[in-house]
């Protein structure tokens, strides 16, 4: 065996990130570019400072504007329907605290992500700096109508419930796209969904159930 901090054993600060990384795999989640996303992003830096004791644990945690960081293995599930690849441009509709944006970067080519509070777009593109993940542009704007200017994209996510699809997304996905999003009633449980763009339609795949705050139009005026 290895001394303590050495290669055989993790240092005291990484066990709480190992421990996530192996509730990820408890609950089938494999794909390796996914999970190498999630052991390269330090989660504790896009938590609100009273939440770092929790930064590490599957479960969703509060941020300002009255908003969510998603639970990891929901995040992973979304991420993992994405089959992205380095050559993929990305949207992300609701960037959040940035934590789905950091991991998406790590693995596509380009990311959008777009965020209708100032208050956390601000917050999300510091961070995304400080990380040095150059690859992802925030953008204030209403995400139900998408980002036409960097469209088209090979892949989108939805981090908002919707109960369907805005139509603005369908068109600004690529031929041979994907869309992932949770579809259903805001108050409710929703469907986290896949939908694939192929030549005869789109092919739709039920995945698993989840509960996201709305999916709000407009930007806001004030945060």
């Amino acid at each position: 065996m290895g001394a303590p901090g050495g290669d055989d054993e993790p240092v005291p600060e990484a066990l709480p990130r190992v421990a996530l990384m192996l509730a990820l795999r408890k609950r089938g989640l494999r794909e390796p570019a996914v999970m190498r996303a999630f052991e390269q992003v330090p989660r504790d830096r896009f938590v609100e400072p009273e939440s770092r004791p929790l930064a590490w644990a599957d479960q969703a945690l509060p941020i300002s504007c009255g908003q969510t960081i998603s639970q990891p293995s929901v995040i992973a599930w979304s991420t993992e329907a994405l089959d992205l690849g380095p050559t993929h441009k990305v949207l992300e509709v609701g960037t959040g605290s940035g934590y789905h944006a950091a991991l998406l970067g790590r693995i596509a080519r380009a990311v959008v992500t777009l965020e209708r509070f100032r208050t956390l777009a601000a917050s999300a593109a510091e961070r995304l700096r400080d990380l040095d993940i150059r690859n992802v542009e925030v953008v204030v704007a209403d995400g139900a109508l998408g980002w036409p200017a960097g469209a088209p994209y090979d892949r989108i996510v939805v981090n908002a419930a919707v109960e369907r699809v805005p139509p603005a997304l369908f068109e600004q996905l690529a031929e041979n796209g994907v869309l992932v999003a949770p579809v259903g009633p805001p108050e409710a449980a929703q469907m986290l969904t896949r939908f694939a763009r192929t030549r005869s339609g789109l092919v739709v795949r039920e995945l698993v159930r989840v509960r996201f705050v709305p999916l709000l139009p407009g930007v806001a005026s004030r945060l």
